[in-house]
């Protein structure tokens, strides 16, 4: 079974939401049989580069909130974030364009990395003083400490073209599959949840999409009744003559 999620590192909830979804699949009886990957999404694709600011100001402008509200949202956040075992920095925190980060992300999942640079920025994007929108260098640091090689990894945040088309991609579908908010989590193309909601929903949802697959329809069968070849527990078949 697959599970794909379209999530922006730049989104807190997508952070919460993870946790909360990798504690029901920690305790799924089927986990080892469940695929998870990572879709791109971006909050606001149209910022340029470089371009960042504080957060609080921009919950203030954005959404109307006056300061008061913005610093009780962000505390909100810290306490959810507390619950499933998260740091988070409340005061001081930065935004920006992710969509690099999401380049490199598609790089990552190429090597097989991808669930450890995703939990890696989200890290760092929400506990760490430290910037990953201002420069290259700490997301380089990240992809190499989630097993990524250094100089691959600059030279994808180089070229602008590299994963850019994957990225797009995912975006597109999130917006086919009616997905305009993450995290969104999409199971066997079958069932969508939005939100970062409790474990026990996840838990829910990968026990009804678990049961509800659709069993294989054998066309034919290895054992003389119309099939081919094999090799089974015991042994391979000896071609006759």
């Amino acid at each position: 079974m697959r599970v794909e999620i379209w999530s922006d590192i730049a989104c807190p909830w997508c952070y919460v939401g993870k946790a909360r979804f990798e504690k029901a699949l920690a305790a799924f009886p089927h986990r080892d049989g469940v695929e998870v990957v990572h879709r791109s999404f971006e909050l606001d694709p149209g910022r340029a580069k470089g371009d960042t600011g504080l957060v609080l100001p921009m919950l203030m402008g954005k959404y109307g909130m006056s300061e008061e509200q913005a610093r009780e949202g962000e505390r909100r956040l810290g306490e959810n974030a507390a619950a499933e075992g998260l740091d988070y920095r409340t005061e001081g925190r930065d935004h920006g364009n992710t969509f690099d980060m999401h380049r490199l992300l598609h790089l990552a999942k190429a090597r097989g990395r991808q669930d450890e640079l995703i939990g890696l920025l989200y890290r760092a994007n929400f506990t760490e003083e430290r910037s990953v929108f201002a420069d290259d260098t700490r997301v380089v640091e990240l992809a190499v400490e989630a097993g990524l090689d250094a100089d691959e990894a600059r030279a994808v945040l180089a070229d602008p073209e590299r994963y850019a088309d994957d990225v797009r991609a995912d975006e597109r579908e999130a917006a086919e599959l009616g997905a305009n908010g993450v995290p969104f989590f999409v199971l066997d193309r079958k069932y969508g949840i939005s939100g970062a909601q409790p474990a026990e929903v996840f838990t829910q949802a990968l026990e009804q999409a678990w049961g509800e697959r659709a069993p294989l329809t054998p066309l034919a069968t290895a054992d003389g009744d119309g099939g081919g070849d094999a090799c089974g527990p015991d042994g391979c078949e000896v071609p006759r003559g």
